[in-house]
């Protein structure tokens, strides 16, 4: 886009051609006018680290990332690769048939284009975490999001380094590729680093790696890419991209000095992206991709129900809290979830009070006891607990021997049941548990929803993830060359401002997209 001023005001080129130096006639007498600004076409494509969509073998930078239990689905997942984009299917929280499943859906659907698949960090279940790596590695998966991870573990390790091998210029290749998100420089850190040698030597020692694929793993970093996670839904520590961003940017150029990287480790940015705005502010901050999570379960192919997108679509910024999280109970880390329309997270607190108070079932004093059978289980505590025991006889039978020796963690799996079975409600509906959905949600949700008011993406029905992404991007790119633009003009004309209107996106339908992007491709 060229801006000249004519007769003191702003105007758009349609076309001619830019003299430089200008011509020594004056711009009236030439049939010209002084260029004030230019800035060329910027695509969606154009956005981030084209190394990132090189790698992937993606068209865009974005990346739909891995909501749990089957939210993030392989309608998703299917949809974003055939779009160019990566999407992650949400694997945790299923047992290992379901995600078998998944990967059999997404492998027939997507051929060769890109895709990827969950690994969540499961302390209190390792068992499961080294079951679904298995899993991975046996069906050919290539690409994982490592989420909620407080540490490294064995079957993550395993991971990247199983097939790791020499080409036949001598690079180091590693079939496997992982996306770490995380929030904690502590836990970035060993991301970025080569697998500790004493994990290697231990899967040697089991012979889950080989000695040649260990000794190779220890010269690249365990993640390909990091994302950093801000204000999100589900885990979170709740950290403002604006501060985490540049610190794992800056950390990232540490570690490849430290290390002796050809590149850094690539970093995106994941938390608080509901609108172009922040998409495009992300990218101003030098993030190589970004990953959107709350508003996608809002979308029609999310694997959750039309209540809970109902409730998605009614909020706002601040209806969002922190709750207690199911898998990491115990330890006290909390998931961010909505609080409009549902009573789950004062529900679940009260549960983390209990547990902290109380060393039984059978200790929990008579009126919060009623409250906790009336209200929340809606079965005795004898009953829960006989259900509670049948899931985790199938899941993890350990579970079992260590609840009949400790009553408090039998008492921790009656609640984590509670936990974990608000989000299969909320998944299906369930019409007679709607005050105990839990519905994992950042405050990008409430931004997307004052961004989309007054427009067709302001109902639900009309949200797909594709039409979502590409307004984000193609939005983010506008604002990006608009801001180019404004700053020019403030060096140039300051008495010329760039008009309110260029500085904003509104939501575009898929063909009035589509219309767009030609026209600044052709633009000479």
């Amino acid at each position: 886009m060229t801006l000249l001023e004519v007769e003191g005001q702003l105007a758009t080129a349609a076309g001619g051609a830019i003299a430089i130096p200008a011509p020594a006639s004056a711009p009236a007498s030439s049939g010209g006018h002084p260029v004030v600004a230019h800035s060329p076409p910027l695509l969606p494509e154009h956005l981030g680290d084209s190394d990132f969509t090189a790698t992937h073998g993606l068209r865009y930078p974005y990346v739909m990332g891995a909501m749990a239990n089957g939210i993030s689905s392989e309608e998703i997942v299917i949809a974003a690769a055939r779009a160019g984009m990566l999407g992650v299917f949400g694997a945790a929280g299923l047992d290992l048939p379901r995600v078998e499943r998944a990967i059999d859906s997404i492998q027939s659907a997507v051929g060769d284009m890109p895709y990827g698949f969950n690994l969540i960090h499961s302390p209190n279940e390792p068992d499961l975490e080294g079951g679904v790596v298995e899993l991975y590695l046996r069906r050919g998966v290539r690409l994982i999001s490592a989420s909620a991870f407080l540490d490294l573990t064995l079957p993550l390790v395993r991971y990247r380094a199983s097939g790791v091998c020499r080409d036949s210029a001598g690079g180091i290749v590693a079939p496997n590729r992982i996306i770490a998100k995380v929030s904690r420089i502590e836990v970035a850190r060993k991301m970025m680093a080569p697998p500790p040698a004493a994990m290697l030597d231990e899967l040697v020692r089991r012979g889950e790696i080989s000695t040649a694929e260990a000794e190779l793993a220890a010269q690249l970093p365990l993640a390909d890419d990091i994302t950093a996670e801000a204000d999100s839904g589900g885990h979170t520590d709740n950290q403002p991209a604006l501060a985490l961003i540049p610190t794992m940017r800056a950390l990232a150029e540490q570690i490849a000095l430290e290390h002796g990287y050809s590149r850094p480790p690539r970093i995106g940015a994941a938390g608080g992206l509901g609108t172009p705005d922040a998409v495009a502010a992300a990218f101003a901050m030098g993030a190589a991709y970004v990953l959107t999570g709350s508003i996608n379960q809002a979308c029609v192919e999310a694997g959750t129900s039309g209540a809970v997108r109902g409730l998605l679509a009614d909020a706002r910024q601040a209806d969002v809290t922190m709750a207690p999280a199911a898998d990491m109970f115990e330890m006290g880390v909390k998931v961010q979830v909505l609080k409009r329309g549902t009573m789950f997270a004062l529900r679940a607190r009260k549960l983390y009070e209990l547990y902290r108070a109380c060393d039984s079932l059978e200790s929990i004093p008579a009126k919060d006891r009623a409250m906790l059978e009336r209200d929340l289980l809606r079965v005795s505590c004898e009953e829960a607990w006989a259900s509670t025991r049948a899931f985790f006889a199938e899941r993890d039978p350990s579970q079992i021997e260590l609840a009949e020796r400790d009553p408090k963690h039998k008492m921790a799996l009656v609640f984590r049941s509670y936990l974990g079975r608000s989000s299969d409600w909320a998944n299906r509906g369930e019409p007679t548990r709607r005050v105990d959905y839990q519905i994992w949600c950042g405050p990008a949700m409430g931004a997307f929803n004052e961004w989309t008011r007054g427009s067709f993406l302001e109902s639900a029905p009309e949200r797909t993830v594709v039409v979502v992404a590409m307004n984000l991007l193609v939005g983010a790119a506008l604002l990006c060359r608009a801001g180019n633009l404004r700053s020019q003009l403030a060096a140039s004309r300051p008495w010329l401002p760039l008009p309110r209107s260029a500085l904003s996106f509104r939501p575009l339908m898929q063909a009035e997209l589509a219309s767009l992007l030609q026209a600044e491709i052709q633009v000479p």
